[in-house]
């Protein structure tokens, strides 16, 4: 258990570091802006990184897509099948980008349709929005890239990179607008060149660490039509499935907003309790989908199913963890994040939603973790559908008698919902997997 545990710890921790940077990148440009003298550019850095956020969202299917297929891969020992995912999976990312980059006037007006931002952050959202969706290519290369080093069982690397990218993001930036006297563009050229420092970061470390592997580099076998049949077979499930996790989650703001600014105030704040949680709880479900396609490609049953045991047993000590962690430290957290008397009052209302986060969404993370390793990715689609039609029916039902407390009711029965069917699918997405 030993070795398992090593095992899985080794791609944990650096992941769990890297999902934690991820947000650092707003948060720089919105600091750096929030000191520009106008709430116009904190508006606009807000409004574009919304919707970045949203796109890279959608695609992030070629993360973990990859990362499964090439587990199992990998697990089989097939370095030129190895070889051909990462050339499949970053050539698809960069055609996906390079569609973007062309449609960049209909998707920023579609999406101004949809939110109706003032005039003033409208002008400036578009300068910010033109110049970063140039990073598309970065950002969906770097998608295929990481997923293929997960599959790898190496999350390092994409740590690296990502520590990679704020520094020379807080670098950037802070130079293109204090030095040069540049305004919501120098934060949006600094994300720019951020985004690419890191693709080409993760091409350089491909080379030194993977060099080895460039005999095996052919486009003959990349574009292979039953290859070709299963790569978009796997990723249009994680597709659909990410549609349905950003429909539930926007959703969840919109409800909240509809209340008034007290309540979405408090439910942006006891959020920020499940995102920590997914932080953390994303490190073992990356580790998930390394280990379980890893051995599933060798065909070790009896490895798979330790991994399996020993996620499950850390997950709850998370989950315990965490539980603890809010009820005895969740005032001080609210009061990190606000110094508002009215809005930490209402948030006492609500807070004991919040506590049950972790054991609600234990299962959901693990089996997700497991289940794009084992490529059962039509399992996961079933399960969020299922999930999102409860979430839904649930907050409508109830929303006439319990208002907000049947927003975070619908929402904690979705996270379990989706790991109550998982567990229910996994004998046979198993059974399926060491046919």
């Amino acid at each position: 258990m030993r070795s398992i545990d090593r095992q899985i710890f080794q791609i944990t921790l650096p992941s769990i570091i890297s999902n934690i940077t991820v947000p650092l990148l707003g948060l720089i440009d919105v600091a750096i802006v929030g000191h520009l003298g106008s709430p116009a550019y904190i508006g606009a850095i807000a409004v574009g990184g919304m919707l970045f956020n949203i796109i890279y969202w959608i695609f992030g299917f070629l993360r973990m897509g990859t990362s499964g297929m090439t587990s199992q891969a990998f697990g089989k020992r097939d370095l030129p099948e190895v070889t051909r995912l990462l050339l499949r999976a970053v050539g698809i990312g960069l055609a996906v980008a390079c569609c973007l980059v062309i449609l960049q006037v209909p998707i920023r007006q579609t999406a101004f349709m949809i939110i109706h931002p003032t005039e003033e952050i409208k002008e400036l959202a578009t300068l910010y929005f033109h110049i970063c969706i140039w990073g598309a290519p970065a950002m969906l290369g770097l998608y295929g890239l990481s997923g293929w080093y997960i599959g790898m069982q190496n999350s390092r690397i994409p740590m690296f990179i990502a520590i990679t990218q704020n520094i020379v993001n807080i670098i950037a930036s802070l130079s293109l607008v204090y030095l040069c006297g540049m305004k919501v563009e120098g934060v949006a050229l600094g994300t720019l060149i951020a985004q690419y420092a890191g693709f080409f970061m993760g091409v350089i470390l491909w080379h030194y660490q993977y060099g080895k592997l460039r005999k095996y580099m052919s486009w003959k076998g990349v574009v292979q039509k039953e290859a070709m049949i299963r790569f978009f077979q796997v990723n249009r499930d994680i597709f659909l499935r990410t549609l349905c996790l950003v429909a539930v989650t926007l959703f969840f703001t919109s409800a909240g907003a509809s209340q008034g600014e007290i309540i979405l105030a408090v439910n942006t704040l006891l959020m920020q309790l499940f995102t920590l949680f997914s932080y953390v709880m994303d490190g073992f479900a990356y580790a998930g989908e390394a280990l379980s396609g890893r051995y599933i490609g060798a065909r070790n049953r009896k490895a798979f199913t330790d991994t399996t045991h020993r996620l499950f047993v850390w997950g709850g000590i998370m989950a315990v963890a965490f539980t603890l962690a809010y009820a005895l430290g969740g005032n001080a957290f609210l009061g990190l994040l606000t110094d508002d008397e009215e809005v930490i009052a209402a948030a006492h209302i609500y807070f004991y939603w919040a506590l049950a986060i972790p054991v609600a969404g234990i299962a959901a993370f693990i089996w997700d973790g497991i289940f794009i390793g084992a490529t059962a990715t039509r399992a996961m689609l079933l399960s969020m559908a299922v999930a999102a039609i409860s979430f839904f029916a649930l907050y409508y039902g109830l929303r006439p008698i319990l208002a907000n407390h049947a927003l975070w009711l619908a929402f904690l029965i979705y996270l379990f919902m989706r790991g109550v069917i998982q567990t229910a699918l996994s004998r046979n997405v198993i059974k399926k997997a060491f046919a």
